[in-house]
């Protein structure tokens, strides 16, 4: 044995270092999540490789060249991951872009220029005309490897832990310590972070390291969790959201008695408890839908009658609106009428009313006076207004030569022709040049008139057979 150089080579520095490189039982536990997912990347790009390189060929099948295409993609990753640490970070100096650290990014992109590399002249352009076709031949051929076993799981884990070991240049992934005894190795896999544990839920059955349980459990869907709202229930998390939607006691709901203007929203469970609660306010809803004009103060005299003729209690029992107005129909059926208070305000707005309608306009009177029937006394004479309209002279003039004649003959004793004559130029003088509404005006008068002139020419005839009569008896001769 070659002694030290010197005493300074023999430090409890070197010791340990010493003892740490002799050591013979190593740690190879590692991420259980990540070695599964690498492991699942390699048989769907071993069965594009094996497709892709047979394409066109008349000999050759997909199975025929599998066994040789894995061995060539072990050796392909074995030698990418090795020489993956030197060529990122130790000749390049640290690269100016972006290196993932994670091992799945990595290694797929490794696994992904493997089977690129294995696809012929012939793949390419069934890729471009038929790509349907060949991705429906690579999942055939993933098939039928998994039904026969040909590269099973197991082994396939073993080969993604060799290769995460060499690119998890950070020792995130996998446990780095190592011991000088199995004994103290085992003891260590007790406690070790990377160990594998399998989800202690009912019905999963996931597996991953002891790092990442908590992470597990944060979304596990088959955990048991209280409900939401806080009922008696413990639901598994995937089913939680159906159980708050639809059968949860808590879940909220609209009143009952909506329809009439309840916005109260109370849970399932308790809204028997609310229709008791607010059984009034419920009945102030029904008595305002029944009687939309009448005051609050009305309608909350008529609650107590109600209350007087039927227990609250019963009331409550109406579990919609519809069962509640049957009720509240059948009791003001026997109170009778609602009695309404008259208030200031509205005896003020008749009072209002009624001084409007004695300061109306002197055209609204007009018209009244026009619509109701008026005493012909009071109406003023047609002739003379006509004489006072110079338009009514000049139109007069322009009828028949009866008509002139008869309006300048002496006014002696006025007839039934002339008359008629003169009402008919009077009322044709109105309608030519006067408003409709004036016209309909002068129009009633002008009969008012000829009834009084036909009244007056009868009297006269009645008065001269008196005096003739008179007359007979004081001369007995005559």
């Amino acid at each position: 044995m070659i002694p030290p150089a010197d005493d300074n080579a023999m430090t409890p520095e070197k010791l340990q270092q010493d003892k740490q490189a002799s050591a013979l039982f190593h740690c190879e536990l590692y991420d259980a999540d990540v070695v599964k997912k690498i492991a699942e990347e390699f048989l769907p790009s071993l069965a594009s490789a094996c497709v892709d390189n047979t394409t066109g060929g008349l000999f050759r099948s997909p199975a025929s060249v599998a066994v040789d295409i894995r061995k060539e993609m072990i050796e392909y990753l074995t030698q990418r991951s090795e020489n993956f640490v030197a060529e990122s970070v130790v000749l390049d100096g640290g690269l100016s872009g972006h290196i993932s650290d994670d091992p799945y990014e990595i290694l797929s992109d490794f696994v992904d220029d493997f089977a690129s590399s294995k696809r012929n002249f012939f793949s390419k352009v069934s890729g471009w005309l038929l790509s349907d076709r060949r991705e429906d031949r690579i999942d055939d051929f993933v098939q039928e490897m998994e039904m026969t076993g040909f590269w099973l799981l197991g082994r396939r884990e073993s080969v993604a832990q060799t290769l995460l070991k060499n690119v998890d240049f950070k020792r995130s992934y996998h446990c780095t310590m190592s011991f000088n005894s199995a004994e103290e190795m085992e003891e260590h896999k007790l406690n070790c972070g990377f160990r594998a544990m399998t989800c202690p839920n009912e019905g999963c059955s996931a597996t991953f390291s002891a790092a990442h349980g908590v992470n597990h459990d944060s979304i596990c869907p088959f955990k048991i969790l209280k409900c939401e709202q806080n009922c008696d229930y413990s639901i598994m998390r995937r089913e939680m959201d159906r159980h708050c939607i639809t059968v949860c006691p808590m879940k909220l709901v609209k009143c009952s008695f909506h329809s009439v203007g309840c916005s109260s929203s109370v849970p399932k469970c308790k809204i028997d408890q609310h229709r008791v609660d607010d059984v009034n306010s419920h009945l102030i809803l029904v008595l305002q839908y029944f009687h939309k004009d009448v005051s609050l103060e009305d309608l909350h005299v008529r609650l107590e009658e109600l209350m007087e003729l039927s227990s609250p209690t019963k009331l409550a029992t109406a579990r919609d609106a519809r069962t509640l107005m049957s009720a509240v129909k059948g009791l003001e059926a026997r109170l009778g009428p609602l009695k309404i208070t008259i208030t200031e305000s509205k005896t003020d707005e008749t009072e209002d009313h009624a001084d409007a309608s004695s300061h109306e306009s002197p055209k609204e009177a007009k018209m009244e006076t026009t619509n109701r029937p008026s005493d012909c006394s009071d109406v003023p004479n047609s002739r003379e207004t006509t004489e006072e309209s110079p338009g009514g002279k000049e139109k007069v003039g322009t009828q028949n030569k009866d008509e002139v004649e008869t309006r300048e003959s002496p006014r002696v004793e006025e007839t039934d022709d002339s008359i008629d004559v003169k009402n008919g130029s009077a009322m044709a003088d109105f309608t030519s040049n006067e408003s409709p509404k004036e016209a309909k005006v002068e129009i009633t008068n002008t009969l008012c008139n000829q009834e009084t002139v036909e009244e007056s020419s009868s009297d006269k005839e009645k008065r001269s057979m008196e005096n003739k009569d008179e007359g007979e008896i004081g001369d007995p001769q005559k």
